[in-house]
């Protein structure tokens, strides 16, 4: 009978999962870190045993009103925002688990599409709640802080066009640019790998 920590991880990763591809913009890139992930935390589970998880399951997993539900909340933010845009369908996702857990409702009141540069310029001071709450983030979990080191870029991607037969289609600007809570994912990053030093350094880890 699987453990209830690894219960509880199952949950995590299939909340995950189903974020990524709620908005139907499901990268390449996020396939292989998800399937990374998986098969790093659960191994011989398949994707067809990954549902979205209920409220009733959310609620006895990560009990509402507690530092774990808050970790689980903020960490499934932090996965909508690495494209460096939130969809109407990705914050009422969101918005639902904040919810039914009884936690983020205020920070996540600031998280609308238009402001994170899906349609319009952030307005300047608007997200200020939200980036504090995004820089409490302090992962204890190690599968949580090496699943975010990983997603977060090192540095921001740089800037560039997309050409089809000689002409200009598109122009890409730098995730810095496209996101306004850029600074906060790589401070997060980085305090994810001290993280995880101190958890290798540490007897028993």
């Amino acid at each position: 009978m699987p453990s209830n920590d690894l219960r509880r991880r199952r949950l995590w990763l299939a909340a995950l999962h189903h974020l990524a591809i709620a908005d139907g913009d499901f990268s390449t890139p996020e396939v292989a870190l998800l399937e990374e992930e998986l098969r790093r935390e659960l191994p011989g589970i398949d994707w067809d045993d990954l549902h979205l998880p209920g409220a009733e399951a959310l609620a006895h997993r990560f009990v509402p009103g507690s530092p774990l539900a808050e970790e689980f909340l903020r960490t499934a933010v932090v996965v909508a925002l690495a494209d460096g845009c939130i969809s109407p369908i990705e914050r009422e996702l969101l918005q639902h688990w904040s919810a039914v857990l009884q936690v983020g409702q205020e920070a996540l009141a600031d998280l609308h599409p238009q402001r994170l540069g899906c349609d319009t310029e952030s307005e300047p001071g608007l997200l200020n709640g939200l980036r504090r709450w995004l820089d409490e983030i302090d992962p204890t979990d190690p599968a949580v802080a090496r699943f975010l080191v990983r997603l977060i870029p090192a540095q921001c991607p740089f800037e560039r066009d997309v050409t089809l037969f000689g002409r200009k289609v598109v122009h890409i600007p730098p995730m810095c640019k496209i996101n306004p809570l850029y600074e906060q994912l790589v401070a997060l990053r980085f305090r994810c790998l001290c993280r995880l030093a101190e958890m290798e350094e540490s007897p028993g880890s």
